[in-house]
């Protein structure tokens, strides 16, 4: 079966009624985790981003927290794991500024991080590749905002 064009479904959902609409949206958080998770966001975290930020940095933190530290390998599969977890979180939002405190986050965390990263080439690189992605997330925010940012990403740097 190939899956129809996004315009299809659009016009489709269109002329369903509202009950018929609630009916899918159930079927469809019953398939997949993240369909799950979107429709929470949406219909119960959206309205307060700030407290949706802060419950995505405490669940980080958390993470960062249950690390294993024995070897590099595991730290970086578990890294690897968090970024993967931010990056979904950030789709779920599709808000720039939201993009950027959660990538912020997780380069305080992993630059002050307990063995440092600096003894892991490959750590080192996913870091660098986040602050080179969070540099560009910047640029698209407002002025004011770019400046307060900025000033954190230099304290990174």
């Amino acid at each position: 079966m190939k899956a129809v064009t996004v315009k299809k479904i659009k016009d489709e959902l269109q002329h369903r009624s509202n009950s018929d609409l609630i009916e899918l949206c159930l079927r469809l958080s019953k398939f997949k985790k993240e369909n799950k998770e979107l429709l929470t966001y949406l219909l119960f975290e959206s309205h307060d981003e700030e407290a949706y930020i802060e419950s995505v940095k405490e669940h980080v933190d958390e993470l960062f927290e249950q690390i294993n530290t024995k070897s590099f390998f595991y730290i970086r599969k578990s890294v690897r794991k968090i970024l993967s977890l931010i990056k979904k979180y950030i789709r779920y939002s599709k808000k720039k500024d939201t993009e950027v405190e959660l990538l912020l986050h997780f380069c305080k965390r992993l630059k002050y991080f307990s063995p440092s990263i600096t003894r892991s080439p490959r750590l080192q690189n996913v870091y660098n590749t986040q602050m080179g992605l969070l540099q560009k997330a910047i640029t698209t925010l407002h002025e004011d905002l770019q400046y307060d940012y900025q000033l954190e990403l230099e304290n990174l740097a």
